[in-house]
């Protein structure tokens, strides 16, 4: 079943729908398209999140840790 499947409508005495109940993998996709839409919307973030997108290069996130000593 997919997650749209699995979301709920939450009516009040009238049938009129109120509030949804969607499940929490369907949630976390919404916030992070919405956040996406948000920093695309300012030309300075869309420029880092673009050349972020293109970057080859780096070093692994454990290489970063010991590197800073955490």
């Amino acid at each position: 079943m997919t997650a749209q499947a699995q979301v709920q409508y939450v009516s009040d005495e009238e049938g009129q729908s109120v509030s949804v109940i969607v499940p929490v993998q369907l949630w976390r996709e919404i916030m992070s398209e919405r956040e996406t839409a948000y920093l695309l919307n300012n030309e300075t973030m869309k420029k880092r999140l673009l050349e972020a997108k293109d970057r080859t290069g780096g070093i692994s996130f454990d290489n970063a840790r010991t590197h800073l000593g955490i």
